[in-house]
């Protein structure tokens, strides 16, 4: 009896229109040249290109840098990270010939991995954490399993790109792995957090051996950040080769 009256009350659901009115208003103007993968409805590319716009205006568009940090703004909901984010050694380049090359992605956990876009590009997204599948590295040393899983791919990782959002560990494994030879073409190393995150950062900065490397300085970061990063990469490397 109860489950029927709560029925009719909520009415139906049959008729899809009645759930269908449009968020934001669409410009076509901006709609028009929204070339965002992700954003693939006329509703979508409305957001996205309001909210670039509005960023765009309070960050700056001046640099290639800068959308970069209008992406991390957005991903963030926080204004204040344009200012922690640094690029060393040419990244953006690097990282959109990267791309262009279908080098692989090296993630450090799933989050990071089922956020960056599944469009407009053939890298292969890879979390670390399948490299070392049942924690055998992990265990044997006792390390994390996303430093293992790092170190499980240490054959693979040149000319790849890394992106870390999380384990600060892993970062630091990774910066060890580059002082006894591995070459990725771009590291993102934005992991949040209070242990080692900030110094882990500093050690790719101050890597002896230039490896282009986008970051940032204290606390924060996470996985909107360096899913924001390898997307611009993306949208990027598609503007240049339309």
């Amino acid at each position: 009896m109860t489950t029927e009256k709560s029925s009719k009350k909520a009415g139906s659901m049959d008729d899809l229109e009645e759930f269908t009115e449009l968020t934001v208003d669409v410009d076509p103007e901006l709609v028009s040249i929204c070339k965002d993968s992700g954003a693939r409805t006329e509703e979508a590319k409305a957001i996205y290109m309001k909210s670039r716009t509005m960023i765009q205006e309070l960050v700056g568009n001046n640099t290639p840098e800068d959308r970069f940090r209008q992406r991390c703004v957005i991903a963030t909901g926080d204004l204040s990270v344009a200012d922690i984010m640094r690029f060393s050694h040419d990244p953006i380049p690097a990282g959109v010939e990267a791309i262009k090359k279908g080098a692989p992605i090296f993630v450090d956990i799933n989050m990071v991995k089922a956020g960056i876009t599944k469009v407009g590009h053939s890298s292969e997204v890879i979390c670390v954490l399948d490299e070392d599948p049942n924690s055998e590295i992990a265990n044997k040393f006792g390390i994390t399993r996303t430093s293992a899983g790092y170190l499980a791919a240490k054959d693979k990782l040149d000319g790849s790109i890394i992106a870390i959002g999380n384990a600060p560990s892993a970062l630091i494994m990774v910066c060890k792995m580059i002082e006894k030879g591995v070459r990725p073409a771009l590291i993102i190393g934005l992991p949040v957090g209070f242990v080692n995150a900030a110094e882990s950062r500093e050690l790719v900065r101050d890597l002896k051996i230039p490896v282009p490397s986008i970051s940032c300085v204290g606390t924060r970061g996470g996985t909107p950040m360096a899913v924001a990063c390898v997307n611009e990469l993306v949208a990027i490397a598609r503007e240049s080769e339309e």
